[in-house]
């Protein structure tokens, strides 16, 4: 068995660019190192170095994605403001993705930190399933457990109706935090 080259410093950073740019799927950075035969750690520096260049990519659940322009396909875009506790995060984001909405991020306000923002990126169901996995896997947090459940969420869709539709949804469902 061939042991595979090592792909060095720039020429692996422009391997991975145009490997990001050419997937509609994100990426894992496992794949992405088994790739360039480099480990995780190397890649997580390359993906950093990569953002620091202003290259629009984003760590979501699922592995890394380049950031297009946006399409036609996500033309209307609109924050919510959210309250639930944990135990209703896979409701919510299905309740989502099943009208076609993309949920692209969670946003709180830290009383210390401030703003802090994590991509989410989940259009699916099998999307929402993989991230609510990795979610528990990991035994990692939700964000909103910061803030007593409140949170906002970028979400994206092909109009502003569906937008409309998603927000209706949310509040009989009783996740949107009253503007009254």
């Amino acid at each position: 068995m061939k042991e595979q080259k090592k792909v060095l410093g720039e020429e692996r950073r422009t391997f991975l660019l145009q490997l990001l740019k050419e997937s509609g799927q994100p990426i894992t950075g496992g794949d992405l190192a088994a790739k360039t035969n480099v480990s995780r750690q190397v890649i997580v520096g390359d993906i950093t170095l990569l953002k620091a260049r202003k290259e629009p990519i984003i760590a979501t659940s699922q592995g890394y994605m380049y950031l297009h322009q946006a399409s036609p396909a996500s033309s209307a875009e609109r924050v919510i403001a959210c309250h639930h506790d944990p135990a209703r995060t896979e409701e919510e984001l299905n309740l989502l993705v099943d009208h076609g909405v993309t949920v692209k991020d969670v946003r709180i306000e830290h009383p210390v930190y401030g703003d802090l923002t994590a991509s989410v990126m989940v259009s699916t169901r099998q999307e929402v399933k993989q991230f609510m996995d990795k979610i528990k896997a990991t035994k990692a947090s939700f964000l909103s457990e910061l803030t007593d459940g409140i949170h906002l969420h970028t979400l994206s869709a092909a109009s502003e109706r569906k937008l409309d539709e998603a927000e209706k949804l949310l509040k009989e469902a009783g996740f949107l935090i009253d503007q009254e």
